[in-house]
């Protein structure tokens, strides 16, 4: 399967199931409706369904903070077809016309219908219940149970969940017992008989999703129409796998990425990250485990923060920025390292240690000297008699700060000043002294602008050095990590590669044949002036090439919103849309045409020749090709999620038009026939 992917030039539609609005949908998309959707593909030459994550998140409705890596999300269950619920027609008929969408740009009411459709389930449960549990003890239960085990934890972790009213399991009070079981603990709770009944519930449900899903994807298979999973890298920390195999996490440490343009303080993701040394003395079963599972729904994946495997970006727990965050693995900077290059011991501390200058919180508290005194005994010691403080040895994350009683302003100075150091602590080495890692934005410290310009020359030289031996060990692991991985299931590995790239990525995907990431608009030149478009021609074959991802604007939102008139032109070149296409797309030299379908049209069949293998465009940028058909949908409302926002609109996007309606309209399906049939590689 996996070789046979990369000779063929295949364009697809990127669209989560829950947007899958169809007449029979109860609110929301279901597996079921990948049916209709897959009809709708065929028609017109699509041959590739990309899908984000559909494991259960809960009461959380972002796909990337899922409470178990095997279980289906209930709410893509369509309760029609489920068997025993034939006798709740007029119940689902109900449903069904109270989350009907009353406009285009509706999104839907994920916690709402979440509800209602785990009220229904139980109703239907409750009235199957003893057939269902004759089942569960000989039939095709029994044997669904046995075939899939996780589904033992998950339903433990479920009902002990449902009775703490949806609590972390840190904090569950009912059942506290159980905050860090044994394997056989959770064994003796799924055997117990009082609560049986409500393990089986949760194992019923998904043995239904498990049936819908795989009848969804086998009819996509046999009309020739692929399907494409998401597996996110890491777990939410209230999880199933977290709370029943902590072994495989280091919970102390959070994974999240280093500052940057959009994050100048980095993101703190508040996720677990992986113990890989505990994994990897484990033949990486977990994982292998959770990619067969996923291999019985999908042909391809998406590995999400591919760069993980790498590298992860790891913050101590009790820090909310990504400021001083270290990757691991890391080359530590140790004590003998820092004195060869010139620095003093107490050099080093000053480095190391940030410094508080009285006055800054001073001036902080209106000039009030004893008071600013007194605040800063608090969190720190005085140096001597100077005016100078280093934060106590108690103080070791933001957190413990923010539990000092500070006022708001004061507090906020003092976080500020916790960031403002060159060297971040990492761990100690075999003789018990401190070993460090760079901060990442180490240059904009107040220690760095004391140091000479040879004190300044020699830590970079030393910074370099490091950084060259990191790339090695990111090497050497995320091959023998991604190698046990990829070739221990028959799918195609797609890697969400974007960010700050290790220099040995792209060898490491080549050799593995694991396909980049590679968006339209953030291909450019970044070194040369006015960061040129890179051509169209020189994508890589082994990629999946994106008009936009599900973090990002629209195509259509990125024309009138973030592009230039200079970048337009510069876009074109790299396209080579030039002579009477450039003309009839930009008819008024200076001045940015509006995004209609027709220039819809005239960018999707440019952009469907790039050379790489697959072609998935999101499907709000394929329905541009009818955006003069819904005047009432704005840009804005087509974005699937704004990221470091909280909001309900975050990934409710739902389709403008039942899938019924668009595979009625002729003029869609000529106009994507006509542009996927220019799809072509060598």
């Amino acid at each position: 399967m996996k070789s046979s992917l990369l000779n063929r030039a295949l364009s697809g539609a990127a669209v989560p199931v829950s947007a899958l609005y169809s007449q029979k949908s109860c609110g929301v998309g279901e597996f079921s409706d990948l049916i209709l959707f897959a009809d709708f593909c065929k028609k017109t030459g699509l041959h590739i369904i990309q899908l984000l994550p559909v494991n259960d998140t809960g009461t959380d409705s972002s796909p990337y903070n899922a409470l178990s890596a095997f279980a289906l999300h209930p709410i893509y269950i369509c309760l029609d077809d489920i068997p025993e619920a034939r006798t709740f027609k007029t119940d689902i008929k109900k449903m069904r016309a109270a989350f009907e969408p009353q406009t285009p740009a509706e999104r839907f009411k994920y916690r709402q219908i979440l509800h209602e459709k785990n009220v229904l389930l139980h109703a239907v449960f409750n009235k199957a219940e003893a057939q269902i549990i004759a089942d569960s003890q000989e039939g095709e239960f029994a044997e669904w149970i046995k075939a899939n085990p996780w589904i033992i934890e998950y339903a433990v972790f479920k009902n002990i969940k449902r009775q703490n009213y949806h609590a972390s399991w840190k904090d569950w009070k009912e059942c506290a017992d159980m905050r860090s079981p044994s394997a056989v603990k959770i064994i003796d709770a799924w055997n117990d008989p009082v609560l049986k009944r409500e393990h089986l519930f949760y194992a019923w449900v998904q043995m239904h999703l498990h049936k819908q899903l795989l009848k969804a994807v086998t009819y996509c298979a046999g009309n020739g129409i692929l399907v494409k999973g998401d597996i996110p890298i890491l777990m939410n920390e209230d999880s199933v796998e977290v709370w029943a195999h902590p072994e495989y996490f280091r919970s102390d440490l959070r994974a999240g990425s280093p500052p940057d343009g959009d994050n100048p303080t980095g993101q703190n993701w508040g996720f677990p990250i992986y113990n890989w040394v505990n994994l990897k003395a484990t033949g990486y079963g977990w994982w292998k485990e959770r990619l067969r599972h996923a291999s019985q729904y999908y042909h391809a994946y998406r590995l999400d923060h591919i760069l993980g495997f790498f590298r992860i970006w790891a913050i101590a727990e009790g820090e909310t920025t990504g400021l001083l965050g270290k990757p691991i693995p890391y080359s530590e900077i140790t004590i003998d390292d820092l004195q060869k290059a010139g620095f003093s011991k107490d050099r080093i501390r000053w480095m190391a240690e940030p410094h508080i200058n009285t006055d800054i919180v001073q001036n902080t508290v209106h000039g009030d000297y004893l008071y600013a005194h007194g605040l800063l005994h608090k969190v720190a010691d005085r140096i001597g008699t100077e005016e100078l403080w280093v934060f106590k040895e108690e103080i070791q994350s933001e957190a413990d700060i923010s539990r000092c009683g500070l006022p708001p302003e004061v507090e906020t100075v003092l976080r500020q000043k916790w960031t403002d150091r060159m060297l971040v602590k990492a761990g100690k080495d075999l003789h018990g002294s401190a070993v460090y890692t760079a901060a990442y934005l180490y240059r904009n410290t107040t220690a760095w602008r004391t140091l000479s310009a040879d004190e300044q020359r020699h830590f970079s030289a030393l910074v370099e050095e490091k950084e060259t031996q990191q790339n090695q060990l990111w090497a050497t692991q995320a091959e023998d990590i991604l190698a046990e991985l990829c070739a221990s299931v028959d799918m195609q590995p797609c890697a969400e590669d974007l960010g700050a790239k290790p220099a040995v990525l792209p060898e490491i995907l080549e050799k593995l044949h694991i396909l980049s990431l590679r968006v339209f608009r953030w291909e450019r030149n970044w070194e040369k002036s006015g960061a040129p478009f890179i051509p169209l021609q020189d994508y890589p074959k082994e990629a999946v090439a994106v008009t936009s991802v599900h973090d990002s604007s629209t195509m259509r939102q990125w024309w009138e919103q973030e592009l230039s008139y200079a970048d337009i032109l510069s876009f074109f070149d790299a396209l080579h849309i030039d002579g009477t296409m450039r003309k009839a797309l930009c008819p008024i030299e200076g001045k940015k045409p509006a995004y209609t379908k027709d220039l819809a049209a005239g960018l999707l069949s440019v952009l469907v020749k790039v050379p790489s293998v697959f072609a998935i465009f999101p499907m709000q940028d394929w329905l541009g090709l009818i955006i003069d058909e819904l005047p009432a949908v704005k840009a804005q409302d087509e974005r699937i999620n704004v990221p470091g926002t909280v909001s309900e609109s975050n990934w409710t996007y739902r389709l403008p038009l039942p899938i019924e309606t668009l595979g009625k309209n002729k003029e869609l399906i000529k106009q994507l026939r006509s542009i996927t049939a220019l799809r072509q590689i060598s």
